[in-house]
Formats: structure tokens, C-alpha cells, sequence
């Protein structure tokens, strides 16, 4: 089943900024589906878009007029920029481009577009679509980790066939994916708390996360691992953050910034995660997004060397502590909700069913990882309670965070576990 409500937007007003590329058109009906669940929609073309889609098409669809040029001398007299970037609950950037993400990134305000997302105070929502060169053109991941380091939420893109004729990461994501995505932003605020802004959801509460892998020593010069990257785990730290929890980050080696806001603990070891956990525990929220390695050994002093025949070496593998089980069947102090993951490449749910049994947690995020999941930006996870599942669609995985931290708020009010 697909977490979606009907009216889950009634009430939100959305400012939707359009790009200029073949992706517009799919803005059409992004404005549709957010009509459907109640939103009001104002749209703001740049001079690119529209040469792809009519302003008359956007009028018709949101019922609004459509906002186009800076130096309108009315709206100017009002401030249009101004008002228009501050009466939202959210700015969603659906097609961007290339170019788009560049000016954002810099800080350029040149036309409507980019002065209102320079103007805003509110979240930012951004939706890229362009050639899979320029996505993965190293300029543009900059601009995207500036993007992201400043705050703004990420959904897509996708892969798939463009309209240039080549195939992988770079189509718009889907326009269910979109609302899905903006659905996960107004239900948790992603931002930094302002002074004197209200108490978060999590206000009050200590949220205890793990992220990342682990490294088990071989010897001097090797080690035993995995392919996390931390993305997942950082992000839910970041976003239970800015929540209003308190928030104690165990984090495996990384190549990625400690998330602000957080109190960050670095380790190596499984062993040394687990010291970890028990010197921050007791928790409100245990959310156990690592990677921590099943098994260790006994490290050589010295670097192994090749033996004269050649053959390899014997290395005597020893079970690690499970963390997530330890936490879960504390008893006493025990976290009130336990969240585990499980990364799988085959019978994802089946296996995560199993795992949510024997590890005694009440949540498990189930998702393949048989794709190249690890150290991507976006995830397709699977929420999986003793009740039932729950499935979301593919999500940039800081949307992923938000989402969750947004689930677990519901729980926790509704005065039980999922």
C-alpha cells in the first residue's frame, strides 16, 4: 500500500517554480494531482519553460494567474517577489535544469524565478530533469551538495529513457513521486528551528540513530566492510533534529559532513558502536540505519603477507554483537519505538518480516539494495510492522528522512508503536 490521503494537501499553498526543458509538460499534471489533494498552486515560469508550455495552460490548471516577469510594475509596487516566496508553505522546483541549479546554488537572482527562491523563507522542494552528462557532470553534483548543505530537499531524478535518445539517471521524477515527496516535506518541517520558532514534534525526546558501516581490521593495511555510504542515516538524524529532538549520531567511517544540530560520535568497529549506543542510551527512539558488519577478526599485528605457495590465508571469522537485538530486548530502559533496516537483494519483505520477529523491534525499513542503492541519492523503501506494509515510492533520501521522522511522530502521538 502507498501512504496517500485524498485531501493530504487541503489547505497548503504550493509555489511551483517550472523550468525550462522538455520535463514541463509533466508540471501540468504535477499541478493536477496537487489540486486533487487539496493544494492551491501558483506557478512561476521562467522565460525558458515558457517556450515548452503555455501560461494559459498553468492559468487554466491552478485557477491562478500565472507569474512570469520581475519587473511587472504592479506587482513590483507590491513587492511581488517578496510576497510571492513568503505566502507559501512550500516552493517545489519541477522541471530544474541544469542552468536552474546553477543560478540557485550561486545565489543569482536574474529573473522572477531565481529572486523568489533568493527571497524565500521557506522550504524548497527541487525536482531535476536534464541529459544524464549534465546531471552527472561533476559541476552540477557541486551545485546539488551546495543545494542540499543550504537546506533544500531533493526528489529524482530518475532513470530512464530521455527525449535526446539516451538511457539512465536524469528524467524528472513521476508526478506521484513529486506529491509524495511534498506530502513528506509539510508533515515534518526539514529546516533549522528559527529563534523563537514553536517546539517540534520530537521536542523533549532523545533520539538515538546509527549510520553508516563498520570496519573490522584484518590486519594494518585491510579491513572488512561494506558499500553504506551513511546518506540514509544522516539524513533521519538531520531531520529528527529538526524535529526538535535531541539527536546522539553513531556514525561509521563516512565521506559525508556530520549533520547540524546532532551530536555526532565517530567509531570504527562494531564493538566500538555498540560502546556507542550504550553510553547514549537510555533513548526515546532507537533508529538502527547502519550497516554493521555480522562478523570480525582477530587482526594481525602485521600486514599479512603472501605465502611462498601462494595460497591464501585462513582468517577465523567471529560473530559481532547485534546491536539493533541488544537495544530491542533491553527490557528495562528500553527505547519506546525501535526502528531496524534491512538491505536485501532478494525477498525483501519476506526477509524483513523474519527480521522484524527475531530482533523483537517494532519497525523494520525494508528496501533492495540489489541496484545500486548504496551511496545513491534516492531510496525505495518498505515499512514493514506486525500489522502490515507499507510501501512509498522511489524518494530522494533526505524525503525518505522526513517521511519517516513524520511516521514515527504519528505513532508516537497516537500512543503506540506502528
Amino acid at each position: 500500500m502507498v501512504f496517500s490521503d485524498p485531501q493530504s494537501l487541503s489547505g497548503k499553498r504550493i509555489l511551483l517554480v517550472v523550468g525550462g526543458g522538455v520535463a514541463a509538460y509533466k508540471a501540468l499534471d504535477l499541478v493536477r494531482r496537487l489540486r486533487e489533494r487539496g493544494a492551491a498552486v501558483r506557478a512561476v515560469l521562467t522565460a525558458a519553460a515558457a517556450r515548452f508550455v503555455t501560461p494559459l495552460s498553468f492559468a487554466s490548471l491552478t485557477g491562478e494567474r500565472v507569474y512570469e516577469d520581475l519587473f511587472s510594475l504592479t506587482d513590483e509596487q507590491e513587492m511581488g517577489h517578496i510576497r510571492l516566496s513568503r505566502e507559501v508553505d512550500l516552493v517545489v522546483v519541477a522541471p530544474a535544469t541544469a542552468h536552474l541549479l546553477a543560478r540557485m546554488a550561486q545565489g543569482l537572482a536574474d529573473d522572477l524565478a531565481t529572486t523568489l527562491l533568493l527571497a524565500t523563507d521557506k522550504r524548497t522542494l527541487v525536482a531535476p530533469a536534464m541529459n544524464l552528462r549534465m546531471w552527472l557532470h561533476p559541476a552540477t553534483q557541486r551545485n546539488v551538495a551546495i543545494l542540499r548543505g543550504d537546506g533544500a530537499l531533493f526528489v529524482g531524478p530518475d532513470e530512464g529513457e530521455m527525449a535526446c535518445g539516451e538511457y539512465g539517471p536524469g528524467r524528472m521524477a513521476e508526478p506521484l513521486a513529486i506529491v509524495a515527496a511534498i506530502e513528506a516535506a509539510l508533515r515534518v518541517d526539514t529546516r533549522l528551528p528559527l529563534p523563537g520558532a514553536a517546539p517540534g514534534p520530537l521536542a523533549g525526546r532523545h533520539v538515538l540513530v546509527t549510520s553508516g558501516p563498520t570496519r573490522e581490521p584484518i590486519d594494518p593495511a585491510r579491513f572488512l566492510s561494506n558499500r553504506s555510504s551513511g546518506k540514509q542515516g544522516h539524513a533521519i538524524a538531520a531531520a529528527a533534529a529538526r524535529g526538535g529532538a535531541r539527536v546522539t549520531l553513531v556514525s561509521g567511517p563516512v565521506e559525508i559532513a556530520d549533520p547540524q544540530g546532532v551530536a555526532t560520535r565517530h567509531v570504527e568497529t562494531a564493538q566500538q558502536m555498540l560502546a556507542a549506543v550504550e553510553a547514549a542510551l537510555p533513548a526515546d527512539i532507537f533508529i538502527g540505519a547502519a550497516a554493521v558488519a555480522d562478523w570480525r577478526v582477530e587482526p594481525s599485528a602485521d600486514k599479512i603477507k603472501k605465502s611462498a605457495s601462494g595460497a591464501p590465508p585462513t582468517l577465523a571469522l567471529r560473530e559481532n554483537p547485534d546491536i539493533l537485538a541488544r537495544v530491542a530486548q533491553r527490557g528495562a530502559g528500553r527505547p519506546a519505538l525501535v526502528v531496524g533496516f534491512a538491505a536485501e537483494t532478494r525477498d525483501v519483505l519476506a526477509h524483513a518480516q523474519e527480521k522484524l520477529a527475531r530482533k523483537g523491534c517494532d519497525l523494520i525499513v525494508a528496501n533492495d539494495v540489489g541496484a545500486g542503492v548504496f551511496g545513491a541519492d534516492s531510496n525505495e523503501v518498505h515499512l514493514v510492522t506486525r500489522t502490515g506494509v507499507q510501501s512509498w515510492p522511489r524518494l530522494g533520501k533526505d524525503e525518505v528522512a522526513a517521511r519517516l521522522v513524520a511516521y514515527i511522530c504519528e505513532s508516537l502521538a497516537a500512543g503506540g508503536t506502528p
